[in-house]
């Protein structure tokens, strides 16, 4: 006991004290999701025009680095991120931040293979009794960049919950080089978004494919907290989460009695997640719940350890599906949007799953800026746009028009299912253009779209 409290007053430094630890070229990990340090990062940004060369890494910021704001032509530092937020997004438009393409559940693998750190800055809970820092609400590399870093430096805010993990959810101070105490800022919260009435017609589709005892993985946005609203108010009970993100909607599930977990064959009983985003009710929850369990990245994403619990349903948006059944959903053209992030990981795994369902949902248009609509089932994915599903791995695909299976299916039979749930205005059209690539094969077959 004394000797943890003795070593962190010896470690305890001034954020300006440790943004001094910086040197040009030096490669720097900043954190994850919401996690950004605040007071390292302000310190950092005071001093930038000092230095050169900074590679600077983190996971989906939720913000922009005051770091990145201090140069805005981009000549001291250059940012890289792993999945792109809506800040992130404005920086990569902006020629500020570059993406980083991998498949997140090989993320760490590829961080102890390929890569090294100078500099880790990462925001913390207070030190325990027993001399750990907890990562708190994001796991998901953060354990993989401590390996493989020179310096390791914490930032710590006493508003980060204290989250339970099964692996890799916490740093000894025997491990840290330094301590900075940062100004306690509130958490950054994520707000439910609220489901279009296209989002209630996809939901009512997928609601059909879960049963009792489902595994499920949910992310944000209007269709999962629909889904999760939709779940609380049915007859379902006895299922699972094994999910990549926590979000407020498996709150909702749990205090509805229904998520026990109990059916599950890995973590049984337990929430199983590699970061949480949303709002105050989210984090309270987690904070030293022991229903909840924090794993890597690598664990939870893995295809096979998803595959591990039966009847895993996990349910992930797209941007454009085309008729060969190839989902885009990272990028509009060359225009990077977000990341490939665990999408196919459990679109693969939920397949491999015992009674698994694996589920691309997707409006079946949109409206550009100019008012005019347009098909999100298309003949080919926009030039420039990238393949984040592959068509070989694809299992279901639903719109608000219903939901298709093209496991197994050739070319001709993929194209008739999907021209079958796009928006009746272009279904004329989609035929044609299925015709000229020859992938629509009639043989005297009516059309049934």
């Amino acid at each position: 006991m004394k000797d943890v409290y003795a070593d962190y007053k010896h470690k305890l430094i001034s954020a300006d004290e440790a943004a001094s630890y910086v040197r040009s070229g030096d490669k720097i990990f900043y954190g994850e999701f919401i996690l950004i340090p605040e007071s390292l990062d302000e310190a950092l940004s005071k001093r930038i025009h000092q230095l050169k060369h900074i590679d600077l890494r983190c996971v989906c910021t939720s913000r922009v680095p005051k770091i990145v704001e201090a140069d805005p032509k981009r000549e001291h530092v250059v940012m890289n991120d792993w999945h792109l937020s809506t800040a992130g997004r404005r920086l990569h438009d902006q020629d500020l931040c570059n993406y980083i393409p991998f498949s997140y559940h090989q993320g760490p693998r590829t961080i102890r293979k390929y890569l090294d750190f100078d500099v880790a800055f990462i925001t913390v809970t207070e030190m325990d009794k027993n001399g750990y820092f907890n990562y708190g609400l994001c796991n998901s590399l953060t354990g993989a960049v401590l390996d493989k870093t020179k310096k390791v430096i914490v930032e710590v805010n006493k508003n980060v919950p204290y989250c339970y993990g099964g692996n890799k959810e916490s740093i000894h101070i025997s491990k840290v080089d330094y301590i900075v105490e940062g100004k306690n800022p509130p958490l950054m919260e994520v707000k439910p978004v609220a489901p279009k009435e296209v989002d209630r017609r996809i939901a009512e589709h997928i609601m059909k494919e879960i049963e009792d005892g489902s595994c499920i993985q949910l992310g944000i946005g209007g269709l999962p907290n629909l889904i999760g609203q939709m779940i609380a108010e049915s007859d379902l009970k006895d299922l699972g989460i094994h999910t990549e993100m926590m979000c407020d909607s498996v709150v909702d599930l749990y205090n509805a009695g229904k998520v026990t977990g109990r059916r599950k064959s890995a973590d049984k009983g337990k929430i199983v997640y590699t970061f949480a985003m949303g709002t105050k009710k989210l984090y309270d929850f987690l904070d030293h719940n022991p229903t909840c369990s924090s794993y890597p990245v690598n664990i939870t994403n893995d295809p096979r350890i998803i595959s591990f619990n039966n009847k895993v349903v996990a349910i992930n948006n797209a941007i454009e599906v085309d008729l060969y059944g190839q989902v885009c959903s990272e990028s509009s053209g060359i225009h990077q949007k977000t990341g490939t992030g665990g999408q196919l990981d459990f679109i693969f795994g939920a397949f491999q799953s015992q009674g698994g369902k694996g589920i691309i949902s997707l409006s079946s248009t949109y409206t550009d800026k100019e008012g005019k609509l347009h098909s999100r089932i298309v003949p080919t994915v926009e030039p420039g746009s990238i393949v984040t599903v592959p068509r070989s791995i694809v299992q279901y695909v639903t719109t608000e028009y219903g939901m298709i299976q093209l496991k197994g299916k050739s070319t001709w039979e993929r194209a008739e299912a999907l021209i079958s749930i796009a928006h009746p205005d272009f279904r004329e059209e989609l035929i044609k253009q299925a015709q000229k690539m020859k992938i629509w094969i009639m043989n005297g077959k009516q059309n049934t779209c």
